[in-house]
């Protein structure tokens, strides 16, 4: 139990009740990301459903994403902005993850959040959820699409923890130093199933490989740029592995 809430207080804004642990014993808890993540998926979908049948698209989509970003706390919105500000400034990789340890917001840091929410906004307002039918003769409207996207972004939080680290000493490679074979085989139980799901949902297989794609071009992007992952880059990549998902699903 003190695991599964380790990793609901380290990935929600939910009042939970532990005593302080090691970023370390946080990443043994992370074999619980990806399941906590079908859950927040069900709930964000389940409230996107209820505001449509109250608000246009557009306005119904921008309050569920606020509910995401206040539910979430902006913790992987945080590691988005630094790894904007730090990687692609033109630096060496020693300053690149200076700036990234600033905890002020630099322009490219603005430009990337504004994007990456505007972009959430569009997407989700995009998707004729009422013609999904890709769950055999059901319609499940937006609960889907959800879950997918915050069940694999989670995953890839211990795709890319299990990386090469840039900083040795870093809380990124602390968190990775918990990460076991064990932790990511119980991890890789609720993906796997997304994928089997995917029998009667081609589109899951795509968003899925999509996100996974995208992980790979973020790892090595960031192996160029500064030498490695850090706990910024896992940020990157769950927002982007995201939005990912919902543009492809808001493609006509």
């Amino acid at each position: 139990m003190r695991s599964l809430l380790l990793a609901i207080g380290f990935l929600t804004t939910v009042p939970v009740r532990v005593n302080d642990a090691a970023m370390s014993e946080v990443g043994r808890a992370a074999m619980w990301f990806p399941i906590i993540g079908f859950f927040m998926g069900l709930m964000l979908g389940a409230v996107h459903l209820v505001l449509l049948q109250f608000f246009a698209p557009l306005l119904a989509a921008a309050l569920t994403v606020v509910l995401w970003i206040t539910f979430t706390g902006g913790l992987h919105l945080d590691g988005l902005a630094d790894c904007c500000d730090g990687l692609f400034v033109s630096a060496s990789p020693e300053r690149r993850l200076e700036i990234m340890r600033d905890p002020r917001v630099g322009s490219f840091g603005v430009i990337g959040l504004v994007l990456i929410i505007a972009l959430k906004i569009l997407a989700i307002s995009s998707i004729d959820f009422r013609s999904f039918q890709n769950f055999g003769s059901l319609n499940f409207g937006s609960l889907p699409i959800f879950v997918l996207a915050l069940t694999i972004s989670r995953w890839l939080i211990l795709v890319v923890a299990r990386q090469p680290q840039a900083r040795a000493n870093g809380i990124g490679a602390e968190f990775a130093r918990g990460i076991t074979r064990r932790t990511i085989l119980i991890a890789a139980i609720v993906p796997m199933l997304l994928v089997i799901v995917g029998l009667v949902a081609w589109q899951v297989w795509v968003a899925i490989i999509a996100a996974h794609a995208i992980t790979f071009f973020v790892i090595r992007f960031a192996h160029a740029r500064i030498g490695g992952v850090t706990g910024d880059v896992i940020g990157l990549t769950v927002e982007i592995s995201e939005v990912i998902i919902l543009i492809l699903f808001a493609a006509q």
